[in-house]
C-alpha cells in the first residue's frame, strides 16, 4: 500500500506543463490523502455499454425498455435493478433469465469497445507521482472489476478494491466508500471520492468524504450539486484539482 500521507509529494515543483491548470477559481478544500474511484462511467465508459446491452437482450426476447428506464438503474445494486425492472416489465417478467442476457450482451459488446473515461490514465499517473492511494468502491462484482482492470492493465494501479459484497448495503448508503476508506487506513474526510451517478454521489458525500461528480450519463442537479464538493467536467479536470491542491 502507498503511503497514506500527501504533504511528501503534492509540495513538489511542478512540471512545464502543468503550470497553467488554474480554473475559474475551483479548488479542493483540503489536499486529499487517498482517492476512491467508482468504477463504471466514471473510470470505464461502461455505462453506454450497458445501456446499449439491456437493449439488445429486451428486443431479442420481444419486449421495449422505455427511454428513459436504464438512467434509473446507473449506480444501483443489482437488488435495485432487479426491483425496477419486475416493475416495469411486471411481477411474472423472467428478471433473472433476462439479467443473465443482459450481462451477456454487454460482455460481448466489452470484449471489443471497453475504453477508459479521457484523463483516467493521466490522473493515475499524477496520483503516481504523489504517492497517493487509491481505492475502487463499484456496485460490480470484484470479478468484474478485476477483468476490467486486466483488460486495460491497471491491476496494479489500485490498492485496493471495494465490490459486491464486501460491505452490508450498496450506494446511496455510505457503506462502499466507508469500507474503502478502513481498508485505505485512511480518514473518509481526507478521501476524495468521484463518482458520476446520484446515488453514488450521495453514498461518497455520507461517508463524510470530499466528493466531486464527474456527469456521464446523468447531469448533476440541484440536489446533487448541493452533495458535491465540486462537479468536474472529466479526469483531466480533477488532475487539475489535485495538482490545485
Amino acid at each position: 500500500m502507498r503511503p497514506t500521507s500527501a504533504s511528501a509529494g503534492i509540495n513538489q515543483p511542478l512540471m512545464s506543463d502543468e503550470i497553467d491548470h488554474k480554473r475559474d477559481g475551483m479548488k479542493l478544500p483540503r489536499k486529499p490523502c487517498a482517492v476512491v474511484f467508482d468504477m463504471d462511467g466514471l473510470l470505464f465508459d461502461t455505462e453506454t455499454l450497458y445501456q446499449e446491452a439491456i437493449h439488445l437482450a429486451a428486443a431479442e426476447a420481444g419486449h421495449e425498455v422505455a427511454p428513459g428506464f436504464f438512467n434509473r438503474t446507473v449506480g444501483l445494486p443489482w437488488a435495485e435493478s432487479r426491483a425496477l425492472l419486475l416493475s416495469h416489465f411486471g411481477e411474472s417478467f423472467a428478471v433473472d433469465e433476462f439479467q443473465a442476457e443482459w450481462v451477456r450482451h454487454f460482455w460481448v459488446i466489452a470484449e471489443t469497445r471497453l475504453a477508459l473515461k479521457p484523463g483516467a490514465l493521466e490522473l493515475l499517473d499524477t496520483l503516481d507521482r504523489f504517492r497517493l492511494p487509491r481505492a475502487i468502491a463499484t456496485s460490480s462484482s470484484r470479478r468484474t472489476v478485476e477483468r476490467h482492470l486486466t483488460a486495460q492493465n491497471l491491476t496494479e494501479r489500485f490498492d485496493v478494491i471495494v465490490g459486491h459484497g464486501d460491505y452490508e448495503r450498496g450506494k446511496p448508503a455510505p457503506d462502499p466508500f466507508l469500507k474503502a476508506a478502513e481498508r485505505l487506513g485512511v480518514e473518509p474526510r481526507l478521501c476524495l471520492a468521484l463518482e458520476d451517478s446520484h446515488n453514488g454521489v450521495r453514498s461518497a458525500s455520507s461517508a463524510g468524504m470530499m466528493t466531486i461528480m464527474v456527469p456521464d450519463l446523468l447531469e448533476a442537479t440541484e440536489e446533487i450539486r448541493g452533495l458535491c464538493t465540486l462537479v468536474a467536467g472529466d479526469l483531466h479536470e480533477v488532475r487539475r484539482l489535485i495538482l490545485d491542491a
